[in-house]
């Protein structure tokens, strides 16, 4: 079978027998997929018709190392040779698990020291909130069972995850919305008092915020918040969880992000760069003193888990990732190259009329597209899908948010991203910006 009809026969198997997540169902049923990729190297993704493009966005937020590591490939065939999975319910354990939730607590913020093993981020926040809320019955207090999330958060996609998620679509998506869910005003501390002192201090549970708000909108919290944030949940005995799945493992210039606020939160989930989507695999960490109570007022098993929880193979390939993470300096990079990222974003803002405000944390970065600079008026329709459109067509992958009234373009391109690379990533985005706004000017 030639390339040509290859292609053309996975794309009718696409149509007929794959639905995609979060993809337009129609669209995907008319066309088929967009990309078919087969190959990954450093930044660069391949499909099989041989284009290669740039992945701006780390594919999911996710590639933090960047595609195509045959180490990593190496150490998985090794432990599935080994010992690819056994349980880790009733007290069982591996190596793997064991040895990597030891290195997360060396490297966590603060006294975070245990970790509950998870198969991506949306079960690790399910997780979070259930043992919140486990916490204060063991505690003697079963009515503190309600969550505090924010406007503009993504938290996943799960039941409990999807409750706390603040992007009003993605909850109007199902009818089976969990109660005890409550959002505060994004970077407002005045609301989520207000919101605290509404439903009672003592029937909640927790607070959970994510240290930069990725898929709504790559929004960075301004200085002081978080230690405010802390300051509250402190005086009302509220647990404070922060959701590092994207911004964990170096994203942000620092290894977790909340690290650039210098508070410590009582639980922390991850997922994603844990790994760099080698293999499945998030958790919940927890601080040492709640794990001591947890300990000592638990009578019973814990009646939460999941197949996977501490799957031997993912965690090996956790180890290895983080390591490559460390020898690489990657963090670091994350940082001078975020830096970078945002000289050329500010380039762009003065080279395009459309181009309103630009912000980045290390290697996460948004572009807000504006019809109006002075007055930061938006596009009557969002046209950030025609700039995601334009830009792949030139050879680079990135994603927008129309979410809440944003017409924005958001970045998180690999930790493995030179200079030249960045300056290539952003020369493609100019090219874009021009041809869509050459384009407004014959409309």
């Amino acid at each position: 079978m030639n390339r040509e009809k290859e292609i053309q026969e996975l794309m009718e198997l696409d149509k007929k027998h794959f639905l995609h997540p979060t993809s337009p169902i129609g669209q995907q049923q008319e066309k088929g997929a967009s990309f078919i990729f087969t190959e990954g190297k450093g930044i660069y993704l391949t499909d099989m018709s041989g284009r290669t493009l740039i992945d701006g966005m780390s594919s999911l937020w996710n590639v933090n190392i960047g595609h195509g590591r045959e180490e990593i490939g190496e150490v998985a065939a090794a432990q599935m040779k080994k010992l690819a999975f056994s349980s880790c319910f009733a007290t069982f354990s591996n190596e793997p698990a064991i040895r990597l939730a030891a290195k997360l607590a060396e490297i966590a913020p603060g006294n975070l020291s245990s970790t509950f093993f998870t198969s991506g981020g949306s079960e690790a926040n399910d997780t979070a909130y259930k043992l919140a809320r486990h916490y204060w019955v063991l505690k003697g207090q079963p009515n503190r069972q309600k969550i505090i999330s924010r406007t503009k958060s993504y938290h996943g996609v799960s039941m409990g995850a999807t409750s706390a998620t603040g992007l009003k679509p993605f909850r109007d998506f199902t009818t089976s919305i969990a109660p005890d869910f409550h959002y505060a005003e994004n970077f407002s501390t005045e609301s989520l008092r207000a919101v605290i002192e509404r439903e009672g201090a003592d029937t909640v549970a927790a607070f959970v915020a994510e240290p930069v708000q990725g898929a709504g909108g790559v929004h960075i919290a301004p200085e002081g918040y978080f230690k405010e944030v802390r300051s509250i949940c402190d005086e009302h005995g509220i647990l404070f969880i922060t959701d590092e799945v994207i911004t964990g493992f170096g994203r942000t210039g620092t290894y977790f992000g909340i690290e650039h606020y210098d508070v410590v939160p009582d639980m922390m989930c991850f997922a994603k760069g844990v790994t760099s989507g080698y293999a499945q695999l998030g958790g919940v960490m927890i601080s040492e003193p709640l794990h001591k109570e947890f300990t000592e007022l638990s009578t019973g098993t814990l009646l939460h888990g999941y197949t996977y929880s501490g799957h031997a193979m993912a965690c090996a390939v956790a180890l290895k990732n983080i390591e490559i993470i460390e020898r690489e300096n990657l963090v670091a990079n994350s940082k001078e190259m975020g830096k970078v990222m945002l000289e050329e974003f500010v380039k762009l803002q003065q080279q395009h009329d459309i181009i309103g405000e630009v912000r980045t944390l290390g290697l996460i970065g948004a572009i807000e597209v504006v019809k109006d600079k002075k007055t930061n008026e938006r596009f009557e329709s969002p046209i950030v899908p025609q700039l995601v459109a334009e830009a792949a067509k030139r050879g680079l992958i990135f994603r927008s948010v129309i979410f809440d009234g944003q017409d924005t373009l958001v970045f998180a391109p690999p930790l493995t991203i030179t200079q030249e690379e960045v300056v290539a990533m952003t020369n493609i985005i100019h090219e874009t910006f021009t041809a869509v706004e050459n384009n407004l000017v014959k409309i």
